[in-house]
């Protein structure tokens, strides 16, 4: 498999986003373990994950960090190299209800927390969820500095940011992001802006829901008509041909396409095997639209 660099580390081009062996519509965690498992065998070395995927309710607070923990201590194959990216200060608690918190020392509190769940001593990658309007900004990423100088993290990064979060946070930093994941897909494409800051800041940018989210996943070619007469003529699916295009994008983009089937990710990691010419991609750049 093709890979990307995030920081020091390198990973599989394609990620698996663990969001939804978690929320609701879960599978059963012989299934979600499977799933991990699957990503695994194709060579996958990025799981994403939060202590925010969960269902609705403190009790379940870092649900799929725990299941996360389980599978690659399941794994019949060495996990050495799989890097674990997490990510605190984003809520769930009550049904329907998304909230933020970026205290600083609630994000040390939990990023603490975090560790215990993975069953490790220092987090590999570590992001700041979600901006708190509440808290200023500067503060928020100062905690993940001290994080990083106390060992509890070994990378840093932001997500859900936009231009002059993405520098002030480099700044806070002193250099040391790594990592910005926003929304990016063929119907969103507002985060092209921090996708190109990025590229210039050598930053990885990795896209969540880069399929369209769980619901849209499975009608990406019945929105998208060029993205599906593209993906018949390479006899791909819409998705993997949407992922592809993607990696077109940066060499430091890395999508992390959300599973809960083996059978999926599976799929979704052969784009990382996938060039597409430079017709195609202008073809797909000019079909993707705009946000929904």
């Amino acid at each position: 498999m093709r890979t990307r660099t995030i920081g020091d580390v390198t990973v599989s081009a394609i990620g698996l986003g663990a969001m939804p062996l978690s929320i609701e519509g879960r599978p059963e965690e012989k299934q979600a373990v499977a799933t991990i498992h699957a990503a695994l065998e194709q060579g996958i070395t990025l799981i994403d994950t939060a202590d925010a995927y969960h269902q609705p309710g403190a009790h379940e607070v870092g649900h799929n960090e725990s299941l996360v923990a389980r599978a690659l201590a399941s794994y019949h194959g060495d996990t050495s190299d799989v890097l674990v990216a997490t990510k605190g200060g984003h809520l769930r608690p009550g049904a329907g209800d998304w909230s933020q918190n970026g205290d600083p020392a609630y994000l040390k509190e939990a990023a603490r927390a975090s560790a215990q769940r993975l069953g490790i001593e220092t987090i590999g990658l570590y992001q700041f969820h979600r901006p708190d309007p509440a808290v200023p900004y500067a503060d928020s990423i100062g905690a993940l500095a001290e994080l990083l100088d106390e060992g509890v993290i070994r990378m840093a990064g932001i997500s859900n940011a936009d231009v002059d979060q993405i520098r002030l946070a480099n700044e806070v930093l002193d250099g040391r992001l790594v990592s910005v994941q926003n929304q990016y897909s063929p119907a969103f494409r507002s985060s092209e802006v921090e996708l190109a800051l990025c590229d210039e800041m050598g930053i990885a940018f990795l896209p969540w829901s880069p399929l369209g989210g769980i619901t849209d996943a499975a009608e990406l070619g019945s929105k998208h008509a060029v993205f599906a007469e593209i993906a018949n003529a390479r006899r791909l699916s819409p998705q993997v041909l949407t992922l592809a295009w993607e990696l077109s994008k940066s060499e430091l983009v890395v999508p992390i396409p959300g599973s809960r089937r083996p059978q999926t990710i599976m799929d979704s990691a052969t784009a990382a095997t996938v060039k597409l010419s430079a017709d195609e991609i202008q073809r797909l750049d000019a079909a993707a639209g705009g946000d929904e």
